[in-house]
């Protein structure tokens, strides 16, 4: 407890009985000044004026003798105690009225003494005597150690040496935790905090002590059941003239209250984990990493792309996208595909679409519960339960959350599998649009690569492509490559750029490079005509795309020499290296962006290919950077190029793509042709 202190003069504060369920009375001086009276004295007995002397204060008492006992306690300094003293005076709210009180009157201070008076309205239980006993015993608790003012708001009270250590047994400890009064002493009482608490336990215990400052801790402590629970400790210190003499405590089960606070923190990082990523599989990542160690000590996330495809009897194919695993236990498993038997526990929880909590012998979890690798790691982990709960999106199956525990933890419970659930119906909005994203993004995947294709085999030239996707960002690209072969035996390449990174690119990436190829075949005319034509048939059947692009015919046989026809709108210029290690931008036949300007005039330039040259067509990804300007990368391109003149074909798109620093942030495509000797 805090001990009374003087904070102004003529005005004692005793805050430890401010919230105290009796009634506290603090007088000073010979003519007993009232100082203190706490509210429930002053719920009692009304304002009464502080300041004033007692029997100015208390004018209405019919037992005016009463009131001389203060005189007593003040002269002889020893503590009078009454019980079941009948008190006549105005009560608040309901006028004069005779009632039945048990006080006690002690005397402190030494400079200027005073009085403390304890009082408990006792009315009902001089009309009931059964309850005299226990009243007589808060009587005797108040007057020695005032326990009784925490005790009515705490299921255990306990009793200290200044040093820490009990003095006196605590039948609510014994109650609660089943320790004896022999087991509890001295430091016997740790053995019932929870091992991960006790070092926490004991610091924050010792330092209260050291400071003589009120205590405040939550920790578990094991009940008598043999299950933990948190509770929160309250202790303060006793003081006599100034010195600490012992400590009072209290110790409330809060495990309702902790289990709400946690609940109300897991959901709200988990929350946060939803907010920070767009990415399905760094979300579910985050959500996983929210669960360990908090609720779980292992963790999977699978994806179950094609469930509601599969017959009824068939094995069911998932994807493991997301693993977690608590510190000290197998590292985390690896991610990839497997495959679930159709009378698998797995696949009977999808199919039933309700979560699943079991829990068998540590270590030995059931053979058919999870994939074999699964399996194996919760038996080296030593494993005691498990949960698997289906995640429902857009009306299926879309993942499966897996969770185990392990060790001496408790086993996962149904309020577990609760907080779970609404973890991920809390995300289902943002897993909704993540796990969308995901399907168009493999629809744009497949429409783009079936638009990659290998280039022709032409007698007498060498061509080679390569498309590298973005390692950083998530979205589809526009970039194309194209090479054909017309009729009257003419190479077309064709490399191309398409504005957005999404599905609706991809499809007009699609749509653009048929039409060129149409345009491209009907008529053999220079490829700015082409192009120009193109532009005008966009602004038809695809009004809202743009696209850079170069479109390039290489004519000529090996005996007349080839020569190289082409056309630029609004792309990075064809790169031409020679044999001798020469490298040069071919800006001759710059035009505008594919798409803003219909009825633009586009023209096309010619430029001859020597023997053993290569003819680089590549898309800006490999060559810009942010805040850099461009001409920096186009330097860099023909350094990288000359370096590589003489190397096969295939090794110079891969040395460039290798080679030359890029930001990951844009997908790559280059198309190249080699003259032979």
């Amino acid at each position: 407890m805090d001990h009374a202190r003087e904070e102004e003069p003529g005005r004692l504060t005793l805050e430890v009985f401010d919230r105290a369920p009796v009634g506290v009375l603090v007088t000073r001086g010979p003519d007993h000044r009232l100082v203190y009276a706490n509210a429930a004295y002053r719920e009692t007995f009304g304002e009464r004026p502080l300041g004033r002397p007692i029997r100015e204060a208390f004018g209405d008492l019919v037992q005016r003798d009463y009131l001389d006992l203060f005189d007593r306690v003040l002269s002889t300094g020893r503590p009078i105690n009454v019980a079941e003293a009948p008190v006549s005076l105005v009560f608040p709210g309901v006028g004069r009225e005779a009632r039945y009180f048990s006080f006690s009157l002690s005397r402190y201070g030494d400079g200027t003494p005073g009085v403390l008076a304890v009082s408990a309205d006792v009315t009902e239980q001089v009309m009931a005597a059964r309850r005299a006993g226990e009243m007589a015993e808060t009587r005797r608790r108040l007057l020695h150690r005032f326990q009784s003012l925490v005790q009515v708001s705490a299921e255990i009270v306990w009793v200290t040496s200044p040093q820490g250590s009990p003095i006196e047994p605590s039948p609510g400890w014994e109650r609660v935790t089943g320790q004896t009064w022999e087991e509890y002493q001295g430091t016997g009482w740790l053995r019932v905090v929870h091992p991960d608490d006790r070092e926490a336990t004991l610091r924050s215990w010792n330092e209260a002590q050291r400071t003589a400052r009120p205590w405040r801790h939550v920790y578990r402590l094991r009940t008598v059941q043999g299950a933990y629970r948190h509770f929160e400790v309250h202790a303060t210190p006793v003081y006599e003239d100034g010195t600490v003499v012992e400590w009072v405590g209290t110790c409330t089960d809060v495990e309702k209250e902790w289990a709400r606070r946690r609940r109300q923190e897991i959901l709200g990082r988990a929350a946060v984990a939803i907010a920070e990523h767009s990415d399905l599989r760094k979300m579910l990542g985050a959500l996983a990493d929210v669960l360990v160690p908090e609720l779980a000590d292992g963790c999977g996330v699978f994806l179950l792309p094609d469930i509601g495809e599969r017959p009824e009897g068939a094995p069911v194919l998932a994807r493991r996208i997301a693993t977690a695993a608590r510190p000290g236990l197998p590292t985390r498993l690896t991610l990839g595909e497997e495959w679930f038997a159709a009378d698998s526990e797995f696949v009977r929880m999808v199919r039933r679409r309700r979560p699943m909590r079991l829990t068998f012998p540590h270590g030995r979890p059931p053979e058919n519960l999870l994939p074999g690798s699964s399996v194996q790691w919760m038996s080296q982990a030593g494993a005691h339960s498990a949960m698997l709960l289906p995640v429902v999106v857009d009306g299926a199956v879309a993942a499966v959350v897996t969770a185990s525990r392990c060790g001496d933890r408790p086993p996962l419970s149904e309020d577990d599998v609760a907080l779970v659930r609404q973890m991920f119906d809390h995300a289902h909005d943002a897993l909704t649009t993540a796990m969308r994203f995901q399907r168009t993004q493999r629809v744009s995947l497949a429409l783009q690569h079936s638009l990659l294709a290998e280039p022709p085999e032409v007698p007498g030239l060498d061509i080679a492509a390569r498309y590298r996707p973005s390692p950083a960002a998530a979205e589809v690209g526009g970039d194309w490559y194209d090479s054909f072969v017309l009729r009257d035996g003419t190479t077309v390449l064709v490399i191309g750029d398409v504005a957005g990174h999404d599905l609706s690119a991809a499809v007009d990436m699609g749509q653009i490079r048929n039409m060129l190829r149409g345009l491209a075949v009907d008529r053999e005319e220079p490829p700015g005509d082409i192009l120009r034509r193109l532009n005008t048939a966009m602004a038809i059947l695809s009004p809202d795309s743009t696209a850079t692009c170069v479109l390039a015919r290489v004519e000529g046989s090996g005996t007349q020499g080839r020569r190289l026809h082409f056309g630029v709108a609004g792309h990075p210029p064809p790169l031409l290296v020679t044999a001798d290690g020469g490298a040069r931008l071919l800006d001759e036949a710059v035009n505008p962006l594919l798409g803003l300007l219909v009825d633009q005039p586009y023209v096309s330039a010619v430029e001859p290919l020597p023997p053993r040259s290569t003819l680089l067509l590549y898309t800006d990804g490999l060559i810009e950077h942010p805040g850099e300007n461009l001409d920096v990368g186009l330097d860099r391109l023909c350094r990288k190029a000359a370096e590589l003149a003489t190397a096969p074909l295939a090794a110079f798109c891969d040395g460039v793509l290798t080679g030359l620093p890029v930001t990951g942030a844009d997908d790559i495509a280059v198309i190249a042709l080699r003259v032979p000797e």
